[in-house]
């Protein structure tokens, strides 16, 4: 199972962040397998079939991106449906699940601050909390500090985050026994 599939299955916001990062590590070597072979996969401790295998997912995704004509920007629509599946989620638990309840009443502000600095670029709170989550891994990885103001906020996403994926993979990877 590759990292993606294992993330899909244990962790689905994880995975959907995985994704974005996976989308970006391709732009940023401009769609050339070659260098992402040099770059990227050859520093995986695994075997050479296993970096084949790698190397043909990379190739995937990438004619699944040019296919969609994301080639600068967005991301992969089978990716969004799974931010859609928790965003339903999402409206469900606010509703009907008193310990989820309490856990986005802490981020609401947040979510809310947040989409009003997207001016409707971005409208679905899934996404924000997820873009916040994503954009603390990329500072982290930049080496650039993040206010610690900021901090707060994100913790909160995380929280929403995890608790979707949690009842993500227990509705869908976990049986009843």
């Amino acid at each position: 199972m590759n990292i993606a599939e294992n993330k899909k299955q244990n962790n689905i916001s994880e995975y959907i962040i995985y994704m974005y990062q996976t989308e970006d590590l391709i732009r940023v070597y401009e769609f050339d397998i070659e260098l992402i072979k040099q770059y990227v996969i050859k520093h995986f401790p695994v075997s050479e079939e296993e970096k084949a295998e790698m190397a043909e997912w990379y190739l995937e995704i990438m004619a699944q991106m040019k296919k969609e004509e994301i080639h600068e920007k967005g991301h992969l629509s089978t990716v969004q449906k799974y931010v859609e599946h928790l965003s339903r989620m999402m409206d469900d638990l606010k509703t009907s699940n008193e310990e989820f309840k309490k856990i986005y009443d802490n981020a609401a502000p947040y979510i809310k601050e947040s989409l009003e600095i997207a001016q409707g670029q971005i409208t679905d709170e899934v996404q924000i909390c997820l873009n916040g989550i994503y954009g603390l891994l990329l500072a982290r990885m930049n080496g650039r500090e993040v206010p610690q103001e900021l901090m707060p906020g994100i913790n909160s996403f995380g929280d929403v985050l995890s608790y979707l994926s949690f009842k993500y993979k227990q509705k869908n990877f976990l049986s009843d026994n």
